[in-house]
C-alpha cells in the first residue's frame, strides 16, 4: 500500500475489535471508553473545578484529572461506573444474544 492508496473499511461498530482485539475483551474497552466519555461530559456541563469533581467523586483531583484527559487505561470498568454514579448518573446493564 503507497500513499495514494484509498480504501474504505466498515466499521464492526467497535474500534477495538476492527483493532484486532479479542471480542470481549473489545467490548469491555467500548463499554469503559462510553462510560468515560457520558461521565466527563456530565462532569463539564456541571462546571465544577477538578478540586470540586474530586469532592463529588470521592477521588484525588490528579485522578479526576486523568478522567478528564481521557486515560481510560487508569479506569476499570467497575470504577468508571461507580464515578458516573456518584456524578449523578444512572447506568445500566443490558445484556442482548
Amino acid at each position: 500500500m503507497n500513499d495514494n492508496d484509498t480504501r474504505i473499511i466498515e466499521s464492526s461498530g467497535n474500534v477495538f475489535a476492527d483493532l484486532g482485539f479479542d471480542p470481549a475483551e473489545a467490548e469491555v474497552m467500548k463499554l469503559r471508553t462510553e462510560i468515560m466519555i457520558r461521565t466527563v461530559q456530565h462532569l463539564k456541563s456541571q462546571g465544577w473545578t477538578q478540586a470540586e469533581a474530586a469532592h463529588h467523586l470521592g477521588i484525588t483531583q490528579p485522578r479526576v484529572s486523568r478522567l478528564l484527559k481521557g486515560k481510560v487505561e487508569d479506569f476499570s470498568l467497575d470504577m468508571l461506573l461507580t464515578l458516573a454514579t456518584r456524578a449523578g448518573l444512572h447506568p445500566e446493564l443490558r445484556l442482548s444474544a
